[in-house]
């Protein structure tokens, strides 16, 4: 019995990589967004 499986963890690779890359995309796009509302004038302060 092997404590820990090196195959197992080279096959979960490409899982944990598209877990990621989601994470940063969603990460992007709320940065994205936040900027573009902070762009928008504040009409009440003029």
């Amino acid at each position: 019995m092997d404590i820990f499986n090196v195959q197992f963890l080279l096959d979960s690779l490409p899982y944990m990589g598209k877990g990621m890359l989601g994470i940063f995309v969603v990460t992007a796009v709320i940065v994205t967004v936040v900027n573009a509302l902070n762009s928008i004038p504040d009409k009440k302060n003029k």
